[in-house]
């Protein structure tokens, strides 16, 4: 929810921390506006890996603890602060513990689940993301419209805050590796597999940020629908995400490849078709959750290969996932932003994720035939 609310209220913010841009071009006041969601996931890109590699050899249970409260403290700082640019500092902020809590909770339960169910129990954590996109994202972007944005926030904050506690009362003990420092974690930037799987990542998952960032203006502005439209296309989306995480989960154990290689070409056809039939709320609605099921389906894929790839460098492997998602959020954000503040149009962003799709088809088929090469020399 802290990642994904600023989506849906992008207008909201815009007229808020950017009056005057608003009045001028509101185009561009929102594409001004998507900064923010760039500057968290930047936090995200140096945060986990830097985050991970330190905490590796400490209790992990201890660590989960200590972000969370970070996470509750940096999201408080969102809805009291402000200007713009102070809002963007504490989006940043925010984003620097992100990876590292999903990353060590997703190793937490891998190991709970045992061999064989790994890509599972990293689609169990990460289906806390996908319903934060089914019940929280909706519930913050309604709160956001009706009663100011940084009430989102304010819930983001509470959530968390109540989460620090859960953690510390349920999640059992589990130690870290005491042999582990940040030097011998960054080795995982040695093998090339790691890059190329964070490509895929990072480029073709940003195919879905690049929609999603302006979920908003895209059922107000090309369906033609009414602002309260947008928290039930953003419902059908985390649906989606639900149900593809937990399907990528299994069909990830089951064949990593053709999950990761069906995943891209499909994610690309839709992005396509939604670029096309936007201007119909119905077919709109329906192309997002697809969007969102096949994006989500990736995810515990990418997941998986990265820690199979990492060799004895598991913390920050599972941190720097989100790391390559974030990067995708970012870059995704970016130019779907800059798409309409050239005056592309609010389908630019749909054509852009497909290009990017595309491109993160082209590094997985690629990361595979390497793979095969080695083997066979």
């Amino acid at each position: 929810m802290t990642e994904f609310v600023a989506m849906g209220l992008l207008p909201d913010i815009a007229q808020d921390l950017l009056p005057d841009l608003w009045a001028a071009s509101p185009e561009e006041a929102i594409g001004r506006a998507g900064l923010l969601i760039s500057l968290y996931a930047l936090g995200v890109v140096i945060g986990a890996p830097t985050i991970a590699g330190l905490v590796a050899r400490f209790p992990r249970h201890r660590v989960m603890i200590g972000l969370a409260l970070a996470l509750t403290l940096f999201n408080a700082l969102t809805v009291v602060l402000p200007s713009f640019g102070l809002v963007g500092a504490s989006r940043l902020l925010a984003g620097l513990p992100h990876g590292a809590y999903f990353g060590i909770g997703a190793l937490v339960a891998a190991d709970v689940l045992g061999p064989g169910r790994r890509a599972q129990g990293a689609a169990f954590i990460l289906t806390g993301l996908t319903i934060a996109n089914v019940v929280g994202v909706p519930l913050g972007t309604y709160l956001g419209q009706n009663y100011g944005w940084r009430t989102a926030f304010l819930l983001v904050a509470v959530v968390f805050a109540v989460a620090t506690l859960c953690i510390a009362l349920f999640v059992p003990e589990h130690e870290g590796d005491r042999g582990r420092g940040m030097l011998s974690e960054f080795g995982v930037f040695r093998v090339g597999q790691v890059w190329l799987t964070l490509g895929i990542g990072a480029i073709g998952f940003g195919g879905f940020f690049a929609v999603y960032s302006y979920v908003s203006p895209l059922v107000t502005e090309i369906a033609g629908s009414p602002e309260w439209a947008v928290p039930i296309v953003l419902v059908l989306v985390g649906i989606g995400m639900t149900v593809g995480n937990l399907l990528g989960g299994y069909l990830a154990d089951r064949d990593l490849q053709r999950t990761l290689i069906v995943g891209m070409a499909l994610l690309a056809g839709i992005l396509v078709l939604l670029a096309v039939l936007s201007t119909n709320i119905l077919l709109l609605g329906l192309l997002a959750m697809a969007v969102g099921a096949v994006s989500a389906m990736l995810s515990p894929a990418i997941q998986t290969r990265l820690m199979d790839v990492a060799g004895d460098n598991q913390s920050i492997a599972a941190a720097l996932n989100h790391s390559a998602l974030n990067i995708g959020n970012s870059l995704g954000a970016f130019l779907g932003g800059a798409a309409i503040a050239l005056g592309w149009g609010y389908t630019a962003p749909a054509w852009i994720g497909a290009a990017l799709a595309l491109v993160g088809l082209g590094i997985t088929v690629l990361a595979f035939r390497m793979q095969r090469q080695a083997v066979i020399a």
